[in-house]
């Protein structure tokens, strides 16, 4: 008989930015909780949206205005730190998980192992960031990357994380940039991409050479399980109050 834990893995889920982070709140309050097991889960935010960092008060007016293929870009503050993300062409990772020792950046460092030895088995080298703390001034998050980062061989930065602790557990989110639109990045930065991605995997290779490394490196067994409606229910009124609360904030 196994002694392994089991975590849950969401399926793959496309949706707006507001319900994502809901979803991703509401799975830290309930592991908290001891309602719920840690969880593994994969996203794309639909409409492209624009994540601020918790902290972060300041950004562009015009960001509420920009558009993409028609559709206005949406705006969401994440319930973790950091700076400002654009989700378009990529793919959004959470672990949800507890009793990980050590410092902020030590917990870091052992929840972005999956993700490494996850690109490892696909053929890409990633390595951690070496930049200070003078990154808070660059609003963008993938204008720097720090000791929390994934970069390619050639600095680029792939792999962008942010992280929320309530008590011993602690909810990890981060941007994969996959297929980023230049004139957009450009649009909402002020600067160029400094590389365009180009991965010959599909979106499912990906996810499960992730699942995988996860499987092997947390040794865990996963139970796929869909959101029941009961708990969109509950999450639907976490995603209701993140919308005041980023309303009023804004007027």
């Amino acid at each position: 008989m196994s002694n392994k834990q089991v975590w849950r893995l969401i399926p793959f889920l496309e949706a707006s930015g507001n319900v994502q982070m809901a979803i991703d709140k509401w799975l830290l309050e309930q592991h908290h909780s001891r309602k719920h097991p840690p969880t593994l889960r994969f996203y794309t935010w639909s409409p492209a949206a624009i994540s601020l960092g918790y902290h972060q008060k300041q950004y562009p007016q015009a960001w509420e205005n920009l558009t993409w293929q028609g559709k206005k870009l949406d705006l969401v503050r994440r319930p973790t730190g950091g700076r400002a993300v654009l989700h378009q062409g990529d793919l959004t990772y959470t672990v949800v998980t507890w009793g990980l020792a050590g410092n902020r950046l030590q917990a870091y460092t052992k929840i972005c192992e999956f993700l490494i030895r996850g690109w490892r088995s696909l053929g890409v080298e990633l390595t951690y960031g070496t930049a200070g703390r003078g990154y808070i001034h660059n609003p963008n998050c993938f204008g720097t990357a720090t000791g929390a980062d994934l970069i390619l061989p050639n600095g680029a930065k792939l792999i962008g994380s942010a992280q929320l602790k309530r008590g011993d557990v602690i909810l990890q989110h981060g941007s994969i940039r996959l297929q980023p639109d230049a004139e957009l990045f450009a649009e909402v930065f002020g600067t160029e991409l400094l590389t365009n991605l180009q991965f010959p995997y599909s979106l499912e290779q990906m996810m499960t050479a992730l699942i995988t490394a996860a499987q092997d490196f947390f040794a865990m067994e996963i139970e796929v399980q869909a959101l029941s409606q009961l708990e969109w229910e509950e999450i639907m009124i976490y995603s209701n109050h993140q919308n005041a609360a980023f309303s009023s904030l804004k007027s």
